[in-house]
């Protein structure tokens, strides 16, 4: 059969890509065509018309919405998580061709939707699930805003200092609306300055973003501007990152509903450019303004003195809580509430949100990390295939991406997943601990230089390392007796025949 796929997940990096590659080894084993458009962050190139035409069903492996969906709308489909096209990619490929199969011969439109939608619900596509697709899809979109701008901000720190703060505006209107430009070439300050403020600026874009397009998740271009606006009625108000993430579900929710209405002919070809945004706009602004805007902002200010409180065991457990919720499904939905925590309270700029964005990142580079190493210690213990993702886990790890643990723990997650949750636990602690802090979101290895107390932070990716590694070595150690090793060596063993004999 002729079969279509497309992945995406949250940061469109990793899970998309190792997605794609299990979908089509799992169709070429199964003997069927796979072509599969990858929703990524380096964009993707969509299927042609020849290729939807042709094809007998299609797969939709993503937790954010699937762009431009409707194309597929003849094809029966089958919908599942991105991480169940990576560990479960062959029983999609059945599914997928279950539901062809069961579409008649001639038909265009799919008997089989009975079929689908048991496929659709086996993954869950209730409310809850919606709700995290278009929560993921804001969050998505504001990560490359996050890591260019805090890379910066981290960068004018580094050059200049915290006092670059307090550093003049490269670019300043008088009173007379004449800009001048303060900027000295041959001085690091001046560079500095221009690093932190450009940095600044992109940061600035981080709720706006996330607001708009958890409105475009929900409903589509019609609700990008009364999310924008939303985004940025919340940073005006101050109820910032909440207040964002509330604006995004209002403005989708107002454009849903007004879609719901059937206009007259003459209003029909404005609506999407005209009506829904003058509306929707119009409906999120005030209830911006005038309704929850005050009330996200105290709990804001709530939750910023909650962080800035927080000292001695306090902070240790929340750093443990913390490497637990990043290990837990390794760039999955609460891997992804744990690192947005982290990036919401950098907006506060307090030192105890820039020791949790620390926290969070060593125990993001923890799994891939200890499981590269537990391959170099014990090679014996993993496969081929698992030897060869250990060889990559090591650049992953330091990178940051902690995705690259998925192979590992798809193929034996009873073992594997506790294991990296406890050493991804004892690395946030002591980062925690040790007082490390860290302004970039993202980065890994390559962002030590601009970490408070690096050698510690160090330290303590080392340590929960080495939990992880010794945990997973001992648990699949023990999956065999002794007497099931000589068993084996027996059975395997030419020479040893003899002797058992």
């Amino acid at each position: 059969m002729r079969l279509l796929a497309v992945t995406a997940c949250p940061t469109g990096i990793a899970h998309t890509y190792m997605a794609a590659e299990a979908l089509e080894v799992a169709a070429e084993e199964a003997g069927h065509e796979m072509v599969v458009e990858t929703q990524g962050s380096a964009g993707s190139t969509p299927f042609t018309a020849e290729q939807i035409a042709g094809a007998d069903a299609i797969i939709l492996a993503a937790d954010v919405e699937v762009r431009d969906k409707d194309r597929f709308v003849h094809l029966p489909t089958v919908t599942s998580p991105v991480k169940k096209a990576i560990g479960g990619a062959p029983a999609l490929i059945e599914q997928a061709v279950a539901a062809a199969a069961a579409r008649p011969a001639g038909g265009s439109a799919p008997v089989a939707a009975a079929g689908a939608e048991m496929d659709v619900k086996q993954f869950g596509t209730g409310f809850g699930a919606r709700l995290r697709g278009w929560l993921m899809t804001g969050v998505s979109y504001i990560i490359p805003f996050v890591a260019a701008g805090g890379l910066l901000i981290a960068l004018g720190f580094a050059l200049g200092g915290y006092q670059i703060t307090e550093a003049p505006d490269i670019v300043s209107i008088g009173d007379d609306n004449v800009s001048t430009l303060s900027f000295d070439p041959g001085s690091l300050t001046s560079w500095a300055a221009l690093s932190f403020q450009i940095g600044a600026l992109a940061f600035g874009f981080l709720v706006p973003v996330l607001a708009g397009f958890i409105a475009y998740a929900m409903a589509d271009r019609p609700a990008l501007v009364p999310g924008f606006v939303g985004g940025m009625i919340a940073v005006q108000t101050g109820a910032g990152f909440l207040g964002g993430l509330v604006a995004g579900l209002l403005a989708g929710a107002v454009i849903m509903g007004l879609k719901r209405w059937q206009p007259p002919r003459a209003l029909a070809g404005i609506m999407p450019v005209l009506v829904l945004p003058l509306i929707g706009t119009a409906v999120v602004g005030t209830v911006m303004f005038l309704v929850v805007g005050q009330p996200l902002a105290a709990a804001t200010t709530g939750l910023t003195e909650w962080l800035n409180g927080l000292s001695g065991t306090n902070a240790l457990l929340l750093g443990a809580l913390l490497g637990l919720m990043m290990a837990f499904d390794m760039g999955g939905p609460v891997n992804k509430a744990a690192y947005a925590f982290a990036v919401a309270g950098l907006s506060t700029g307090s030192d105890t949100a820039l020791m949790i964005m620390a926290a969070v990142m060593a125990a993001g580079m923890v799994p891939p990390l200890a499981l590269a190493l537990a391959t170099v210690v014990r090679k014996g213990l993993f496969s081929k295939a698992e030897q060869e993702n250990g060889r990559a886990a090591w650049l992953l790890g330091a990178s940051f991406i902690t995705e690259g643990a998925i192979p590992f723990a798809a193929a034996d997650p009873l073992r594997v997943i506790p294991s990296i949750m406890a050493g991804s636990a004892v690395a946030g602690s002591l980062s925690m601990a040790f007082g490390s802090t860290l302004r970039a979101p993202h980065g890994g290895v390559f962002v030590v230089p601009l970490i408070g107390n690096p050698f510690a932070y160090l330290l303590a990716i080392i340590a929960g390392t080495l939990v992880s590694a010794a945990l997973v070595i001992g648990l699949k150690s023990a999956r065999r007796t002794p007497a099931a090793e000589s068993a084996t060596t027996a059975t395997a063993s030419p020479a040893a025949a003899p002797v058992a004999g």
